[in-house]
């Protein structure tokens, strides 16, 4: 028996040898070496991610995952519908935020295959992806360009006014909706983890009961929802802790602008801790981007009698509201949120900071999206060309686009303008109908922003309709162009 089974196992070492051999034989009759096989590159964030991408292979456990993975991440960022590189893309990962370059190629250097990688980009939806195993990551972005109306701190209380503006979304090209957060006057419209905010009486009038519940309801509606914040006119804020307000020369208590409304400091580090923390509490409930409004120095009121914790000269407001936005622009990267800014129509106009500490081209590098507020009223001193601006709704916008374009080096996508829905009130008080309505949105089309914002302060939106469905139907006399002054072209 002994001898059987040494012989059985001689046989089986006699099979096993020339098996080896015929494989290297196999190997070497092959016309070049063994070549391997191609990194897997994982397809992720297109819209019909599911279907397409290619899965990388899940470790089993942790030390699987530190022998499988070594080194860092590299992938690319395309645009889902033409497979073209995305320049600039924002991509956060394990503290780390990179950009994509000129083809769309990233790099992360510190990677945790237990963190998500963000990723963002203006004009498109954001995404998550999971670190790849041994794989190049490719990351498809949905274009989107956010057609929006606004809802007050009240009116998105009111049955009648919220039904009126969900009720154009569904029926319309709509599809975006901005809510305040923290409204004019500093009243929070909904209950949420910031120690301060139930202190100062910014919770003494919320309006929304379940805010989550009321995201997930727009959010089943396929509508984008921005969360508005205003940020340094904060009347409650400024009486509660006076001593971060600014302070009236003549009374030594918190200076107000033509409504009564008291504003903070916008040099306080306290202010902006408060407003950035309501800011990271609106990410975590949902909110797709937060807009920051009122984010500048007052325009109107006795600005004489203003008195700020540091010289209220240029560069102390440029490099105040920089840093405020960068700051904050850093604190929100962890929530894969849009981040935009409100400023004045004038500033791709000016070249200083229109005095209130706000340059188109340093607010551009903090944010996602500028939203102009290109109100022909609000140009009380016309633009080149034209001196009554409310008359030339299209040209207004339009060329103020092309010039924020120039002074941004063609990144039309980072701009979404807020348009006029509302009577003129600083000429002669026409209303603006479907027709001045479309003429905004057709010019903003034509410069090819990331969409528009519809602003009426009623939330009544009476004409709004009625532009929606000239543009839908295609309308031709409401889109007469006119010819490009010389003036403009400066």
């Amino acid at each position: 028996m002994q001898v059987n089974r040494t012989m059985r196992r001689q046989k089986q070492f006699l099979v096993i040898l020339v098996g080896t051999c015929l494989l290297t034989w196999s190997c070497q009759k092959q016309s070049g070496p063994i070549g391997l096989a191609e990194p897997a590159v994982a397809v992720l964030g297109s819209e019909n991610a599911s279907s397409t991408q290619a899965q990388p292979v899940e470790p089993k456990n942790e030390a699987e995952t530190a022998r499988l993975f070594h080194g860092p991440v590299s992938g690319i960022v395309l645009n889902s519908q033409e497979n073209l590189p995305i320049q600039k893309a924002t991509i956060f990962h394990n503290g780390e935020a990179v950009h994509s370059d000129a083809e769309g190629h990233f790099t992360l250097e510190k990677v945790d295959t237990k963190q998500p990688i963000l990723v963002k980009a203006s004009g498109y939806r954001q995404t998550s992806v999971p670190v790849p195993v041994e794989a190049k990551l490719k990351v498809e972005l949905k274009p989107f360009d956010a057609k929006g109306l606004y809802l007050t701190h009240f009116g998105v209380s009111s049955k009648l006014l919220r039904n009126r503006v969900l009720g154009l979304i569904k029926e319309t090209d709509l599809n975006a909706l901005v809510i305040d957060v923290k409204g004019d006057r500093g009243l929070l419209s909904y209950k949420y983890d910031v120690p301060l905010a139930s202190q100062d009486g910014a919770l003494k009038l919320t309006t929304i009961k379940d805010v989550q519940a009321f995201i997930r309801d727009l959010h089943q509606q396929d509508i984008y929802v921005i969360g508005r914040i205003v940020v340094f006119k904060d009347n409650i804020l400024a009486n509660y802790k006076p001593e971060w307000a600014i302070i009236d020369t003549r009374t030594k208590k918190p200076w107000t602008d033509n409504e009564g409304l008291a504003w903070v400091d916008p040099a306080r580090k306290e202010v902006w801790d408060y407003n950035i923390a309501i800011a990271r509490e609106a990410a975590k409930a949902g909110f797709d981007e937060i807009q920051f409004d009122y984010v500048r120095f007052p325009t109107d009121g006795k600005l004489s009698a203003t008195k700020y914790s540091q010289p209220n000269t240029m560069e102390n407001r440029v490099k105040t509201i920089d840093t405020f936005l960068e700051t904050a622009h850093r604190e929100l990267l962890p929530y894969n949120v849009y981040f935009s800014a409100d400023i004045f129509g004038y500033t791709p106009w000016n070249y200083n900071d229109t005095d209130i500490g706000q340059k188109i081209e340093h607010v551009a590098e903090h944010v996602d999206y500028i939203a102009l507020m290109v109100y022909p009223s609000g140009y009380h001193l016309g633009i080149p060309g034209y001196r009554i601006p409310v008359g030339h709704p299209r040209e207004v916008v339009y060329y103020t686009m092309e010039k924020a374009k120039k002074r941004l080096d063609g990144q039309s996508k980072k701009l979404r303008p807020w348009l006029q829905n509302f009577r003129d009130y600083a000429f002669d008080r026409r209303p603006y109908t479907g027709t001045e309505i479309k003429l905004q949105i057709q010019a903003c089309d034509e410069a090819n922003t990331s969409g528009w914002l519809l602003w009426d302060p009623t939330n009544k939106y009476f004409y709004t309709a009625d532009a929606m469905k000239a543009l839908k139907s295609g309308t031709d006399q409401l889109a007469v162009k006119s010819h490009k002054p010389e003036a403009v072209s400066q």
